[in-house]
């Protein structure tokens, strides 16, 4: 099976203001997702910050989770960057430190068009044997894949999975559909936009990157299984659990929701780094009462 299967847990990376890694923090993050069973973690996602950090910074993240994964959880590495010469130095970094698979954004600030994508895959993901993840995510990077242009990374050797923004709830069947039937089909699909990805697995999606779990791994553990298991009940009443939290998401962007139940939940003190600054104080007592809520009904519903 693929180390890109399941519920991939994409935690925090704590940093200073001086946007330093907490090494510390980075470790008992990976710690505490891997005690919970998590197929995998994906460190230096978009909520990993990866943007925000240098290459130094973005190699001790790798080392400081790998030292203490010790190959039982697999690591799955961002690597993006805006130069192509950037990124396949992040991939060597990350393998040389550890990492079992790579995820790449095609990061931008001129616009880019399919065939610089297209090449900027194909360099990056000769670089290293491990295996690639294509990260599709037009919030952040502002390009969206076309399919033909997904269809054409497929056939490169290395590239071995997807990470797709989940359509609306009537369109993810269509569109997996779509996936499966040609060349994409060969690769491991999963979804993020955690509030539909659920949906997303009970269509029949391989797998969940996930911002829930990288702070609530065993709700997000049990929602990925109940929804693999194709309980639509089950999956209902956890998301109407989790609504408050989707909202929040939805509303300031799941970053700033993430760090502030890091917070919360004792992980770290480490805020955002600026310029964008942390959820505010109402949205933080919303979240609160909303972990403690979700929290109960999935250890009333576990006892069950």
């Amino acid at each position: 099976m693929s180390i890109f299967n399941g519920l991939s847990a994409f935690p925090i990376t704590p940093t200073n203001e001086q946007g330093i890694v907490d090494t510390d923090g980075v470790s008992r993050l990976s710690a505490h997702l891997s005690s919970h069973g998590v197929h995998s973690i994906g460190l230096l996602g978009s909520t990993g910050g990866y943007a925000y950090l240098n290459r130094t910074e973005r190699r001790r993240a790798v080392h400081a989770a790998a030292t203490i994964l010790k190959g039982r959880t697999p690591l799955i590495v961002g690597i993006g960057a805006l130069r192509t010469d950037d990124a396949q130095n992040l991939a060597r970094d990350a393998a040389e430190e550890g990492a079992d698979g790579l995820l790449l954004a095609p990061m931008s600030y001129a616009p880019l068009t399919e065939e610089e994508v297209y090449q900027h895959y194909a360099a990056v993901a000769k670089t290293t044997s491990l295996p690639l993840c294509v990260y599709n995510n037009p919030g952040t990077t502002h390009f969206t894949f076309q399919h033909t242009l997904l269809e054409r990374l497929a056939d490169i050797p290395t590239i071995a999975a997807l990470k797709m923004p989940t359509p609306t709830k009537e369109n993810i069947a269509q569109e997996l559909a779509h996936l499966k039937q040609n060349a994409t089909g060969r690769l491991t699909i999963g979804y993020s936009r955690d509030w539909l990805a659920p949906e997303a697995l009970l269509a029949g999606a391989d797998g969940w990157f996930s911002v829930l779990g990288g702070f609530l791994p065993h709700i997000a553990l049990a929602l990925t299984t109940t929804a693999q298991a194709g309980n639509t009940r089950n999956v209902e009443q956890y998301q109407r659990y989790l609504a408050p939290i989707w909202a929040l998401f939805q509303e300031h962007g799941s970053l700033k929701v993430a760090y502030a139940a890091a917070n919360i939940l004792g992980f770290t003190n480490a805020q955002p780094p600026l310029p964008i600054l942390p959820l505010p104080q109402q949205d933080r007592q919303n979240l609160t009462y909303a972990l403690q809520n979700t929290a109960t009904f999935h250890d009333s519903s576990s006892k069950a």
